[in-house]
């Protein structure tokens, strides 16, 4: 639909609602078309190594968000020469903890691995709570 009444003003068109991912595959493929984008865009050197970094980083943080967090409420991706940001946020208040090194026995029970892949990967991870209740995570992978 063409805009018909056109005014002098600079002014931009509102943008459309992002639609947030429901499961970490559908995270993955925004987070890598971004990625993709905005590095070709910004002619920044996106190596194969930070990608997959940051694919799994997005993985760890959604699954956790749908475990742990009662759904992925918020999502977002950027791309600057400092890194990559993906922030996402979910129904849960709580923090997110890492299960200490256990024997074993406590081994082969899932779960509890992905916050500390998390802090690995990412040179920066901050928790905010919302303002409505809930939380969002921020990692910061960076541009190797």
């Amino acid at each position: 639909m063409r805009d018909m009444h056109r005014t002098g003003s600079s002014a931009a068109l509102p943008e459309r609602p992002r639609r947030v991912p429901c499961r970490p595959a559908d995270a993955r493929r925004t987070v890598e078309r971004v990625v993709t984008e905005r590095c070709r865009d910004g002619a920044l050197a996106c190596p194969p190594e930070t990608v997959a970094d940051v694919l799994l980083v997005t993985s760890e943080l959604a699954t956790n968000a749908l475990v742990h967090g009662g759904g992925i409420t918020g999502f977002d991706v950027d791309v600057d020469p400092g890194g990559v940001r993906v922030s996402v946020s979910d129904r849960s208040g709580d923090l997110p903890v890492a299960r200490p090194a256990a024997d074993e026995q406590d081994r082969a029970r899932p779960g509890g691995r992905g916050w500390p892949i998390v802090c690995r990967l990412a040179r920066d991870v901050r928790v905010a709570e919302l303002p409505r209740g809930g939380k969002c995570i921020t990692a910061v992978v960076p541009l190797r």
